[in-house]
């Protein structure tokens, strides 16, 4: 259990905490997406991600256009030297994956005992690119999840 701290009475200045550049390797996904399958698919949601709590956590705010809502918060923990990703929706999935920046991509792996996931952000011509992976064999073999584009959503003109 993470211990919370005790509020003090007296007001204090905002000190930066997460300016290190591990904070900032996942930036590249910030931004306001229209989400499309790969290899020329048709648009299957639209995405924002955002910067909050002081720039310590990247939100994913999804609406895929099947009706599936979610959000993920992903934050990097330095203790660890690692990433870690939560992810819900409104259909009740939960998944929990953690990850790393490996010099052109953030990779993530996690899951459950029922199923393991092995997912990579990728920044791209593009935008970001999204795969994943899944197992239901503790990683034995693997299949394809999903393989999608984030394009940069065209603001209409004023």
């Amino acid at each position: 259990m993470v211990a919370h701290p005790v509020p003090s009475s007296s007001p204090q200045q905002s000190v930066p905490t997460c300016v290190a550049p591990e904070f900032h390797q996942f930036d590249f996904w910030v931004g306001d997406w229209d989400v499309f399958r790969a290899n020329g698919g048709a648009k299957s949601a639209h995405v924002l991600v955002d910067r909050i709590l002081d720039g310590c956590v990247v939100r994913e705010q999804y609406e895929g256009l099947d009706g599936e809502h979610g959000q993920s918060l992903s934050s990097y923990y330095a203790p660890e030297n690692r990433w870690q990703q939560t992810w819900v929706t409104n259909q009740g999935a939960l998944l929990v994956i953690h990850g790393h920046w490996d010099g052109t991509q953030m990779v993530f792996d996690g899951g459950d005992a029922t199923e393991l996931v092995h997912a990579t952000w990728k920044p791209v011509k593009e935008g970001v690119r999204e795969t994943a992976e899944v197992s239901t064999d503790q990683g034995k073999t693997w299949k394809p999840w999903f393989d999608l584009i984030f394009r940069l959503r065209k603001q209409p003109k004023k």
